[in-house]
């Protein structure tokens, strides 16, 4: 069984930041999930403070779903309410990762999703930066080319591979741009 996670909304706003790690999910170096209700907040979030991108949205999630095919999970409302977090509104999380089979949460909140709570279910909570940086232990070469190939995607504008790890570590990925760093003249 392949390892699994799933990305809360918090990870998948900023833009940067989804495409990395929407980029990272294509390698099928670990299966990604998350929900509809996960694509809502995330969307919402966005809608508050960039409005204007209300009519790209919608395409946004669906590339997001036909990309990675077996990424969205179902099924998880009834677990819900069973459930107790810090946050009554980050329960839907853990429902779906509960569902999914889920090893991990990749979430900023981690105050938010309590060791002692998740490890009832054997799933962890796990930082963006150290979960890419646990991908860069395990598969390198794959992550370094995922880097490559999203900095040639960036257009408007275009960065250099300085510029380029800046921005990651500006989207809180400080230590996976720290280790990209050493690969600079490949990104």
């Amino acid at each position: 069984m392949r390892y699994t996670v799933v990305f809360d909304a918090c990870v998948l706003y900023p833009a940067p930041l989804r495409d990395f790690l929407h980029r990272l999910s294509m390698t099928g170096l670990f299966a990604a999930k998350w929900t509809d209700q996960i694509h809502d907040e995330w969307i919402r979030n966005v809608l508050k403070a960039h409005p204007e991108l209300e009519d790209k949205l919608p395409r946004t999630r669906d590339l997001m779903n036909r990309a990675v095919s077996d990424a969205l999970v179902t099924g998880y409302e009834t677990l819900i309410e069973k459930l107790e977090l810090p946050d009554a509104d980050d329960r839907h999380v853990l429902a779906a990762a509960i569902r999914c089979g889920a090893q991990a949460i990749v979430t900023f909140n981690l105050k938010d999703f309590p060791d002692d709570v998740l490890a009832q279910y054997g799933i962890e909570g796990i930082h963006p930066d150290h979960f890419i940086e646990h991908q860069l232990d395990l598969h390198q070469g794959a992550v370094m080319a995922t880097a490559k190939q999203h900095r040639a995607a960036l257009k408007n504008p275009s960065k250099t591979s300085a510029e380029y790890l800046e921005s990651l570590a500006a989207q809180g990925l400080v230590i996976s741009a720290d280790r990209l760093r050493d690969f600079i003249e490949l990104i």
